[in-house]
């Protein structure tokens, strides 16, 4: 595998002579180690980057390993957005050092189709070479988009333009999987069926994945680990322990929800108290709000 290296200042740019070992298992090395010689598919060390001399990123440290699957929580604003742009290489003026996969791909919150291109066109844009209709066919119904190949894109669901998205960052064969907030712009029911799918190719491909999502029960349902950003560094990180799939009814995973959404500062909800009996529903137990719920 390839790597990638922007140094300081500048689109510096050069392959490292030893590669990065991308053989972790499909479902997350969580024992792998975590010192600085063990393999990794994405280190970053020292990365700022200032917009209008302030700071977004400062300083953050970040190791990523091959086939992790990682979640970045953060509030907006917090320079989650700008990590993964640069890791993607689509932002170079940075200060410091960041080691990426030199395949990698990027999916955003809004696909971003060509809609004067059918859908298995927009899947090879970008594509070195002339790769044949087939690779964007075999990418389309390995996301269950097969059958809508030849449409165009303003013919597409929601879901089915994540779908299409998601087909041409996979058609890259990424060791290294880019996801900033894909399913934002979803509907619930699309939202989880697009979440279950993401974990389905993760683990088929086994390639490392880091999600930006504001979704604090997203992170838990798909990431080995979870990191809390903050101010332009990594505040906080936890390996999710949970066997998969995972259950949002386990009083494990409500824990974790607990813990997390106080390490972003916000008070979980809790059960309200029951209701005063009113003089109207006093005499009809099952008519007060608490027993109706």
């Amino acid at each position: 595998m390839a790597t990638e290296l922007h140094g300081q200042i500048g689109p510096v740019e050069k392959e490292t002579p030893a590669e990065i070992p991308a053989d972790g298992p499909a479902d997350g090395p969580a024992d792998a180690p975590a010192g600085p010689d063990a393999p990794a598919a994405v280190r970053v060390h020292g990365l700022t980057r200032t917009f209008d001399g302030r700071a977004v990123i400062d300083r953050l440290e970040l190791t990523v390993r091959p086939g992790e699957f990682v979640a970045l929580l953060g509030h907006s604003g917090c320079g989650k957005s700008t990590l993964l742009r640069i890791l993607a290489g689509l932002d170079r003026e940075i200060e410091g050092e960041v080691l990426v996969p030199r395949t990698k791909a990027v999916a955003f919150q809004s696909p971003r189709l060509m809609p004067w291109k059918r859908v298995w066109r927009n899947v090879l844009l970008g594509l070195p070479g002339r790769p044949g209709r087939a690779v964007a066919e075999r990418a389309l119904a390995e996301v269950g988009l097969g059958h809508r190949s030849t449409a165009w894109p303003k013919t597409l669901s929601g879901g089915e333009a994540q779908r299409a998205s998601l087909a041409r960052a996979l058609v890259r064969e990424p060791d290294l999987l880019l996801l900033d907030e894909p399913f934002g712009a979803l509907d619930a029911l699309t939202r989880i069926k697009a979440q279950q799918l993401v974990a389905e190719l993760w683990q088929r491909r086994g390639c490392a994945v880091l999600l930006v999502t504001h979704d604090v029960e997203e992170a838990l349902l798909l990431a080995d680990r979870v990191l809390v950003m903050d101010h332009g560094v990594i505040a906080y990180e936890r390996e999710i322990g949970l066997d998969r799939p995972r259950d949002i009814s386990d009083p494990r995973f409500a824990e974790l929800r607990a813990e997390l959404l106080d390490r972003l500062g916000v008070v979980a909800p809790t059960a309200a108290p029951p209701a005063a009996p009113t003089t109207a529903t006093a005499a009809s137990p099952a008519a007060s709000p608490r027993k109706a719920a």
